[in-house]
């Protein structure tokens, strides 16, 4: 294996938890912010309904998702893998080269996060990430990895394909690759990392999902989180 493939995994593998990945519907992370809840009707005792959340609590967990604390360490360990590997190597070594590989990364994960929400605005739907009610393992990755390219849209939350999902990771690569990157990097570049960032996005669902064990735990501490799962909309929602 070479220093390029190690990189690579390695890459992949920090993007996972601290890479833009997805916003978690959150439970007051954030002082004065309403969250996406999942409200109970009073004549139906045990089936969580969907609540759209506001423009406000959108915008709240976008920026804290392009620009909170996650990216930026995100971004340093990136970098620090990427001066590890002297990759790309015309960014050499040194503080100059490790600044640019650190504004290389957030620059593409702020690119990434900001096309996703915006064009989920342009489309009214809601892109963050509820964790299932659903119980067993398979049931609940199999929802982790459909919610990296699925929303939920309309007043019951029904679940769509997400345009805004499936193209932003890529937008973010593209405008990387041709806004910054040496010059012999092209098209197959921008869609080689386009699809890292979209393995981070299902990554970062599937932590999500299993890691998360409350409001209190370290990975609310980090990213905005919810106590509540969503439940899987039926034809009839």
């Amino acid at each position: 294996m070479t220093k390029c493939q190690i990189v690579s995994i390695l890459s992949i593998v920090v993007s996972l938890f601290v890479l833009p990945g997805p916003t978690v519907a959150q439970d007051m992370v954030l002082p004065d912010a309403p969250s996406a809840t999942l409200a109970v009707i009073p004549s139906s005792p045990v089936e969580p309904v969907y609540v759209r959340p506001t423009h406000e609590t959108m915008f709240k967990n976008y920026a804290f998702s392009a620009f909170g604390p996650a990216p930026v360490v995100g971004a340093a360990l990136a970098a620090g893998i990427g001066q590890w590997g002297n990759s790309p190597p015309e960014w050499h070594q040194g503080a100059e080269g490790y600044a640019k590989r650190f504004g290389s990364d957030f620059g593409m994960a702020a690119t990434t996060t900001t096309t996703r929400y915006a064009l989920s605005e342009v489309l009214r739907q809601d892109d963050l990430y509820y964790r299932c009610e659903c119980s067993g393992v398979f049931p609940r990755l199999r929802h982790a990895v459909f919610s990296a390219v699925t929303a939920r849209q309309g007043h019951n939350g029904h679940r769509v394909f997400s345009v805004p999902a499936l193209l932003s990771p890529y937008a973010g690569s593209t405008v990387g690759v041709y806004g910054w990157y040496p010059d012999r990097f092209g098209a197959k570049d921008a869609l080689r990392i386009g699809n890292y960032n979209l393995l981070a996005f299902i990554g970062g669902n599937v932590a999500y999902e299993f890691l998360y064990s409350g409001p209190h735990s370290l990975l609310s501490r980090v990213h905005l989180n919810n106590r509540h799962g969503a439940p899987e909309p039926g034809p009839n929602h």
